[in-house]
Parts: structure tokens; sequence; C-alpha cells
């Protein structure tokens, strides 16, 4: 069992917005594998089904990102035997618009909804950020991640959030290492 999740906040207030990028690559995942994501417990949303032979849980927190390591404490305890078969997928104000980041485990890089999971459950799993910056960030951050993005940002994210649907998918079938080695590169940048 492998369990993937996508970090955003809940409502339609935070639909489309930078922060929700997650939840959009879950709903890709879920769209392409049939799997309904409307079972509700362990503080969020899921659903159950095979990608790729493997059996696998899409999972999105509706706990609020600041709390998203509840959660997934929560759905990981039952579910999972092994913290390297968990992917987190999340925005990243740190990198340039469009471009991805896997990794085995790490920090949180200031970012609020990983450093709740860490807080929760150590560092011990992969992530996969996607860069949502576009240009300077202002100094309020906060309002930044929550704000939508704009006609010409969206094309290069539609973009983006579908190699972030490839990249787990290559996590999944052939690990971390292959998908860092596909997914970590330059040509990612726009």
């Amino acid at each position: 069992m492998k369990i993937i999740t996508g970090l955003g906040n809940p409502g339609l207030r935070y639909r489309n917005t930078r922060h929700n990028v997650g939840f959009a690559v879950i709903s890709i995942l879920a769209k392409k594998y049939r799997i309904s994501l409307k079972k509700k417990g362990f503080g969020g949303l899921y659903g159950i089904g095979g990608i790729r032979g493997e059996e696998t849980i899409l999972f999105q927190p509706m706990t609020y990102m600041n709390r998203s390591g509840e959660a997934l404490k929560s759905i990981t305890a039952p579910k999972l035997e092994d913290k390297k078969d968990l992917l987190v997928i999340s925005d990243d104000i740190n990198l340039s618009l469009g471009s991805l980041r896997i990794r085995a485990n790490g920090s949180s890089g200031g970012h609020n909804g990983l450093k709740s999971i860490i807080e929760h459950m150590g560092d011990d799993f992969a992530r996969l950020r996607v860069g949502v910056a576009s240009g300077p960030l202002p100094p309020e951050t906060s309002s930044y991640v929550l704000s939508r993005f704009s006609r010409r940002e969206k094309g290069i994210m539609s973009d983006a959030i579908e190699r972030s649907a490839e990249c787990a998918e290559k996590w999944l079938t052939k690990g971390i290492e292959e998908a860092m080695r596909l997914y970590n590169n330059s040509n990612n940048d726009y």
C-alpha cells in the first residue's frame, strides 16, 4: 500500500490558489485512474485504487494547511507500514513557477503544511514540491500563496500539475531515485 497526499486548504475560497496545487495533482491522478475521492475520514477525503499496479490511497487533508500533520498521522498509522511509501505533494514559493523538485526526505523549507507533518511524523517521507513563484515575492507571502494564478501562469501550471502527476506515478513504479533523475532537472524551469 502506498499513500499519495496533496496539500491544500478546503473550501471554494481556496480552490485554484497557489497553495492548493497539491490538491490539483491528487485530482488529476484520481480522474486518470478513476479513483473516487468521496470517502471521508482521517481528517480528509480519500480514495483507494490501483495506479500502475500499486494499491494506492489518494488523500486530501481537510484540516487546513497548518494542521496537515494531524490528518497525515491519522491515515498513515493504520494504513502504512513504512513512511517511505508516503509521497506528499505541496506548493513551493522558493521554486520558480512550474518547476518540480522531488526528494526522499528533508526539511519543511518554511512550508507550514510540511512543517506540521514533520512535527507529527518526522521528516522521513518523500515530498514533491511544485514551484508557484512568479517574479519577486511580496513581503507578505501568506496572501501571495492564497492568490490565484494569472491567465499566463495558468498554462504553465496546468503543464506542471500534469508533470507532477507523472512524477508521482514514476515514484510509485520506479522509486524515488528514478523520479529524482527524471524530474529534478533544469528543463523543468520556465
